[in-house]
């Protein structure tokens, strides 16, 4: 093949101890949580259009995982697909960069699109609707804001959380409950109709599907990308 080719109480369980990085520490493991990023390669991980992950474009260095700039290599995505789970992703951001930690992602659905924790700089254009913007970081992308969200200086790392299960879904930032919401109620019907994507039937209702990292042309770096799958 070609290689260019909720839960606060549960919250509060999955982050007892500090781990090193890429790795999980021994009540993570206990809890039933499981890497997706190992730090050193992109095993789990491939293009949407490769069965691989691909050669250049996703640069894996020091343990960090970052998408090059104007790479234009295309999203990773899981090689699984998940249901019920509490994801959780550090990021780093640069100066104007915008990306995504989308989930329920499955390529033949919707023409791609799927619900998005929005990664994104505030000197980003996308960030300029003000406090309730539901572009700006940690918002569920185009479709609800997360006005409380606080990131940490540009540079510096923030993780993410997002937390589903069942139709329940929540959006975290560095420790802190940002946004939730009940995907198929009547204001997710209503959000998602003032959305771009209010052209798709039963659009972000998918009950399972890849998780997926975006690029978007500017450099983004991600890692202690780890999942904990639901029951």
């Amino acid at each position: 093949m070609k290689k260019s080719c909720f839960l606060a109480a549960v919250l509060l369980a999955a982050t007892v101890g500090m781990s090193a990085e890429n790795a999980l520490t021994d009540q993570e493991k206990a809890d039933g949580w499981t890497l997706l990023f190992d730090g050193v390669s992109g095993k789990g991980w491939r293009t949407v259009k490769c069965p691989e992950f691909p050669a250049k474009g996703w640069v894996i260095q020091d343990g960090v995982l970052t998408i090059t700039p104007n790479a234009k290599i295309g999203d990773l995505i899981t090689d699984k697909k998940y249901t019920d789970f509490m994801l959780k992703v550090d990021f780093k951001l640069t100066p104007k960069a915008n990306s995504g930690i989308k989930y329920f992602f499955d390529p033949a659905i919707n023409k791609g699109t799927t619900l998005e924790f929005q990664v994104l700089d505030p000197n980003h254009p996308d960030a300029k609707n003000g406090l309730e913007g539901n572009r700006k970081v940690a918002s569920f992308y185009d479709v609800m804001p997360a006005p409380m969200a606080k990131l940490n200086a540009t540079g510096e790392w923030n993780t993410a959380m997002i937390v589903s299960k069942g139709t329940h879904v929540e959006h975290w930032l560095n420790g802190a409950k940002v946004l939730e919401f009940e995907r198929g109620s009547e204001a997710f019907r209503a959000a998602v109709a003032k959305s771009k994507f209010k052209t798709f039937p039963n659009w972000g209702e998918t009950k399972t599907g890849h998780i997926l990292l975006q690029d978007h042309n500017d450099q983004v770096s991600y890692r202690n990308i780890k999942i904990k799958e639901l029951k």
